[in-house]
């Protein structure tokens, strides 16, 4: 499996491509329109995106995506949260592209997409339905679990102690994984078990 990550655009996520053909991809978060250049650059075309929240700096490319035949999938509690009143609030309102989630995942669930195995790992408390997807060695963790923090929880649906949870979640998986961020750099579990200061709480 390759993992290109795609820098974020001005305020926005960082977005991940990936593919075990070098045909197809599976983008996580495609924050803005550079996710849709570095697909054509590597000549693949994005059958699913996978959500780890609907926050509108996660989800800014998918309109395009959607457009072009990728199937958008998310958390079964983000699902109503994406386009909800809430949502579109943060940060003085914002317009985010229509799109429709074609397929929603239970904590827990294990699927294969693009030749790809995915574990769907529920970790409430950036957002009500955020989830992380956990693939080989790697660990998608979206807004749930930064390099040294965590993500917000005063934003709509955000918890701290549901948060906290969470990130003992993760901390609690068995072996280490490579952490790719929703923002920031790139991280090890086995770093964040040692380094995260909120993994003391």
């Amino acid at each position: 499996m390759q993992v290109i990550k795609v820098l974020p655009l001005e305020y926005l996520s960082n977005s991940y491509v990936l593919t075990a053909d070098k045909k197809t991809a599976v983008v996580i978060d495609p924050s803005g329109h550079n996710v849709i250049e570095v697909l054509e650059k590597n000549g693949l075309v994005c059958k699913f995106v996978l959500l780890t929240h609907g926050h509108f700096d996660h989800v800014g490319a998918c309109g395009e995506l959607f457009a072009k035949g990728a199937h958008i999938c998310c958390n079964e509690r983000e699902k109503d949260l994406i386009f909800s009143k809430e949502y579109l609030s943060i940060f003085g309102g914002v317009t985010v592209p229509q799109f429709e989630i074609a397929r929603t995942f239970k904590d827990g669930e294990e699927v294969s997409l693009c030749g790809i195995g995915f574990k769907i790992l529920e970790t409430s408390g950036h957002t009500a339905g955020s989830c992380c997807y956990l693939t080989e060695n790697a660990l998608f963790t979206g807004d749930t679990l930064f390099r040294g923090s965590i993500g917000r929880w005063d934003l709509p649906t955000g918890n701290f102690s549901q948060l906290i949870n969470s990130i003992k979640k993760l901390a609690a998986l068995d072996g280490d994984y490579k952490i790719y961020c929703g923002h920031g750099e790139d991280s090890t579990l086995s770093r964040e078990r040692s380094y995260n200061p909120y993994l003391r709480y």
